[in-house]
């Protein structure tokens, strides 16, 4: 990785389990160590299925290190829940972006590129490329 600052990586799913797997899964998979903030944003503050602004909010913000935030979701009232937060304007660090991808491809496909120093544009456009991974 450059000595630039990485983008942050945000997984918000419906479930902390979920959300926590996914990330350890695409650090993992992407050797990235502590070099790639990433944060799971799962579930609702008592531990319950949902999705949470608070958890989002606070995720994006531990993530955000300058260079922008990329946000993963996996079902539609989490997707609904950032583009909320990415309206109320101050909520979400200035430079975040909701990604259309697929949640855990694209997280992985996130994490390598960032790993690499990539932009936060190249670090999207990573992620959403994941749509074409075809499994047959």
């Amino acid at each position: 990785m450059s000595d630039a600052k990485p983008v942050g990586i945000v997984l918000v799913s419906h479930s902390a389990a979920v959300a926590e797997s996914v990330a350890e899964l695409a650090k993992g998979l992407a050797g990235a160590g502590d070099t790639v903030p990433v944060a799971p944003a799962g579930g609702t503050e008592g531990g319950g299925f949902g999705t949470s602004a608070e958890l989002i909010s606070a995720a994006a913000a531990s993530v955000d290190r300058g260079a922008g935030v990329a946000v993963l979701t996996d079902l539609g009232s989490a997707v609904l829940t950032v583009k909320a937060l990415l309206a109320e304007g101050d909520e979400l660090p200035a430079s975040t972006r909701l990604v259309d991808a697929p949640f855990v491809e694209g997280a992985v496909a996130a994490v390598v590129t960032a790993s690499t120093g990539a932009d936060l544009s190249a670090v999207e456009a990573a992620a959403g490329e994941a749509y074409a991974y075809r499994k047959v």
